[in-house]
């Protein structure tokens, strides 16, 4: 029965693929295709349950491919199918052919309508292969795949300021989580020695076998999932980005935030339960993260003046409890919990601008001012307190700001030193004697060849750093992020048993990725004479295909499963010792700031209102 999993990765994958051939104007045809593709794989995944149950609903486990195998390293796809799989795939079917009905008369006559469509196949396409996968690696593709999806969705409206800014705020919360879950690939290969699958992470004595003798890395890693899942789920203190992402259309507002993408890190604590479950710990720091989360996040629904905010608020103070009885360990529940959330939200959502609507016309007729009842539960300051911070999210946003933006901001501000012939002259030549002191380790002291490997890191994270707060040169801050990869590959090249093919696996991407995004790079400048990122410039109005080359060349050099940069970053972890902390630190820190980077290159130099004046341009608060 387990051949039978990957059919459920390729009927959407194909669907997706046809999508995008598809003419623009046909609206009939493309909503057809979408709803076709999303209606087979319900039918499909409907029999296949049934047929799993009647045969003692065993779990599932297929070893699909091997993409890379050395020595020491195997990367390979691996499909895994329990009861958690079963009713996220399941949930995710159903409300997807929902929206897809919904959508195809919602969105008519939209000028986005056929990206809308091929978004929601490669969103579905991406949930799948998360929610299938049998390995960290596996599951990794398919976080990447939605979480650029909701990028793309939230900023649907790409012709105004709001949507694009708060897309890729989401985007960077993402990439946040993303560190979580690169160093828990990272730390589990040293704890387990393998690739480890989900099917062996569920055999207790393999488990804590490993665990007697490596606690910390133990709660090391159950730490790095919480990150990833608190990111993921929007739990304290990363709760502030799911109203911005309602900045998208309703339906994708629905599928995304309100069912589906933000139950994944429910999913990822239900899928590694067996890793934590005797870390009383960490069961408890999970514990806490929901409760605080459901009751701030209750407070701040009650003073929404829009309802989708209203919905993702009470949608997080939902899944919160959620979290709440993963760590009491009730699993059947947090999956009906799962279930029952997502189909009400969704439903909330889908019905929003009709109650809105409903509930205007009747306050214009009858309105009647509620009578004020005596609150004897809290007295009169403490209410308005809490009123003011449930108003102010509990001053959440302005939490990331200080300990994430502000710093990062800062640094850049004090390299501005930086740009394109100094890079050139100084650090170009810096790397060369870098590369000279690899070939003649031998004749250099230990002590300096032990710390050679943090300071290039270093480099590179100082790289991405400027990169991110560059405000002028565009071709600077992609010249950086390149070079930060450069430097990651010299400093764990130092390590043993580190061959040159694998660097070369890991460059080839990146250096494919870099010499076409230059080129983009250069002949946007040609058309448009002056290209600067301190504002949005919106060229996507009138360059929609030249936009998207670009798009594929920023995901090349972030990491996105497209080039071997992806599979090149896991081999790269795999050479990091597990008592190299700071520098895995270092090289998580510049994958994860060089996406939001690149992305944030592309958003400034294709989304966001049009520079030319002679277009039609929307208010900068719509």
């Amino acid at each position: 029965m387990e051949h039978i999993l990957q059919y459920f990765l390729l009927v959407p994958f194909l669907g997706f693929v046809v999508s995008i051939f598809l003419p623009e104007k046909n609206e009939k045809l493309i909503s057809g295709i979408a709803f076709g593709t999303v209606f087979i794989q319900f039918l499909g995944l409907i029999l296949f349950i049934v047929f799993w149950i009647i045969n003692g609903s065993e779990d599932l486990n297929l070893k699909e491919i091997t993409l890379l195998k050395t020595d020491h390293y195997e990367f390979f796809i691996d499909f895994y199918f329990d009861k958690i799989g079963a009713v996220y795939l399941f949930v995710g079917a159903l409300l997807t052919s929902m929206i897809t009905t919904y959508s195809r008369y919602y969105l008519h006559r939209e000028k986005g309508y056929k990206r809308f469509f091929n978004t929601v196949l490669f969103f579905f396409f991406g949930y799948n292969l998360a929610i299938l996968a049998g390995n960290f690696e596996t599951l990794f593709i398919g976080w990447e795949i939605i979480g650029i999806s909701s990028f793309l969705l939230i900023a649907f409206y790409r012709e105004r300021y709001l949507p694009v800014k708060n897309a890729f705020k989401v985007f960077s919360i993402y990439r946040i989580g993303d560190v979580g879950l690169l160093l828990t690939m990272w730390a589990s290969h040293h704890l387990f020695h393998e690739n480890i699958t989900f099917m062996k992470l569920n055999n207790y004595e393999l488990v804590n076998e490993h665990l007697q003798s490596h606690s910390f890395i133990g709660v090391f890693i159950a730490l790095c999932l919480a990150c990833a899942a608190a990111a993921k789920s929007a739990q304290i203190p990363f709760s502030s980005w799911l109203p911005r992402a309602m900045e998208g259309p309703t339906p994708s507002s629905a599928i995304f935030y309100g069912s589906l993408s933000v139950h994944l890190g429910v999913f990822l604590m239900l899928r590694t339960y067996p890793f934590w479950e005797h870390q009383t710990t960490m069961r408890i720091a999970i514990g806490l993260m929901g409760f605080t989360t459901s009751i701030a996040a209750s407070f701040m629904a009650k003073v929404q003046s829009s309802v989708k905010s209203q919905v993702a608020y009470s949608s997080i103070s939902q899944i919160g409890i959620i979290f709440i009885e993963i760590a009491l360990g009730f699993e059947t529940l947090a999956l009906i919990h799962f279930a029952g959330n997502a189909f009400l939200r969704t439903y909330q959502l889908l019905v929003s601008p009709s109650v809105v609507s409903y509930l205007i016309r009747d306050q214009f007729y009858n309105f009647q001012p509620k009578s004020k009842k005596p609150n004897f539960f809290f007295p009169k300051r403490i209410e308005n307190t809490l009123y003011i911070l449930a108003l102010k999210e509990f001053n959440l946003e302005g939490f990331l700001n200080l300990v994430l933006w502000k710093p990062l901001k800062t640094i850049g501000k004090l390299l501005d030193f930086l740009n394109i012939k100094r890079v050139y002259y100084f650090f170009i030549p810096l790397f060369v004697l870098g590369f000279l002191a690899y070939k003649f380790k031998v004749d250099l002291p230990q002590q300096l060849i032990s710390v050679l490997p943090e300071v290039f890191a270093f480099i590179g994270l100082v790289f991405v750093f400027k990169s991110f707060s560059e405000r002028k040169s565009p071709f600077l801050a992609w010249i950086l992020i390149v070079l930060n990869h450069f430097w990651i590959a010299l400093a764990i090249v130092f390590n043993d048993k580190v061959s040159v093919s694998e660097i070369a696996f890991y460059l080839a991407g990146i250096i494919l990725a870099g010499g076409i995004g230059y080129i983009a790079l250069l002949q946007l400048k040609k058309i448009e004479m002056r290209i600067l990122i301190s504002q949005y410039l919106g060229h996507v109005y009138e360059h929609p295909k030249f936009a998207f080359f670009f798009l594929l060349a920023t995901l090349g050099i972030t990491g996105f499963p497209i080039t071997s940069t992806f599979i090149g970053e896991d081999l790269i972890f795999s050479h990091i010792g597990s008592n190299q902390v700071v520098l895995a630190f270092f090289v998580a820190s510049s994958f994860v700031v060089s996406g939001i980077a690149g992305i944030r290159i592309y958003a400034r130099l294709f989304l966001g209102p049009h520079v030319k004046t002679y277009h039609e341009l929307p208010y900068k608060s719509s």
